[in-house]
């Protein structure tokens, strides 16, 4: 008989998340560890880093820092390699960390800005925005993968949005090219990796307060356009991401693969009132 306690249980995984020291990062790292999970914490953040895992820490959570670049490879490298001694297994990954594109090609006020037009974007945001979100990920999966597959499987998640499956007019068309290629990254993994009983899915929040893009929605003005268009009428919280995260890392989705979980208060579906 499924019981609750069972069927969404993590207690005793090993876990990895990187982006870990703020904003959805933190809220799956909390969720985990809350739940018995030994959650290896990374971020490039030392400081922040340091001062979230001791929080954790004195709070009686199994959690533990190791500073890392997603974009380092050699980082990632050495993130897995220390959590596999740590705890004996790598049960589940948490993909991450990510960046903002910046703002899109409108102004709050709907009005267009030349700056942020599409023949207007560096070359260099581009490739930041790439080498982080992709990249990251990939380099993320390929490092993680190898120690799944010797142990029998286990449970990937990545942190896309749902600007990979939509347009955007308020968000930066650097970020919203990247998290369509990582909704791809999620279903081509899926789909390769299935046969090693490793399990890849995404979390697709909608607009979120973070600290991604200077935090620009912590501001009730850059918020307004986003809420407006909710049927909610309000934006997420990094732990209206953290039930997801629980679904995907236990048992309750072992048959659960190539997905995007939309975590977005209704605003794929349209305006409502």
């Amino acid at each position: 008989m499924a019981r609750i306690e069972t069927l969404f249980a993590v207690r005793g995984l090993a876990a990895v998340v990187t982006g870990a020291a703020s904003g959805i990062g933190l809220a799956i790292s909390e969720a985990m560890a809350a739940n018995g999970a030994k959650v290896t914490m990374s971020d490039r953040e030392e400081e922040k880093l340091n001062a979230e895992v001791a929080r954790l820490r004195d709070d009686g959570l199994s959690v533990r820092g190791v500073v890392a670049d997603v974009t380092n490879a050699s980082d990632l490298q050495r993130l897995f390699d220390e959590t596999v001694a740590a705890d004996g297994r790598l049960d589940v990954v948490f993909a991450n960390a990510g960046i903002s594109g910046g703002p899109g090609f409108l102004r709050t006020d709907n009005s267009r800005d030349p700056d942020t037009a599409f023949e207007n974007i560096p070359a260099d945001l581009w490739k930041r925005v790439f080498d982080t979100n992709v990249g990251g990920v990939f380099a993320t999966l390929q490092a993680a993968i190898p120690h799944m597959k010797s142990q029998g499987g286990g449970k990937i998640v990545i942190t896309s949005s749902i600007s990979s499956m939509r347009i955007e007019q308020h968000v930066g068309t650097s970020y919203v090219a990247s998290k369509a290629a990582v909704g791809q990254i999620v279903r081509q993994a899926a789909i390769e990796l299935a046969r090693y009983n490793i399990n890849v899915n995404a979390i697709a929040p909608g607009p979120a307060i973070t600290n991604i893009g200077g935090g620009r929605l912590k501001d009730a003005e850059v918020r307004a356009p986003f809420e407006r268009l909710n049927p909610m009428h309000r934006i997420a919280t990094p732990q209206d991401m953290q039930g997801a995260a629980l679904f995907l890392a236990s048992p309750a989705s072992n048959y659960v693969t190539g997905i995007h979980v939309v975590v977005d208060g209704g605003f794929l579906l349209g305006l409502a009132d």
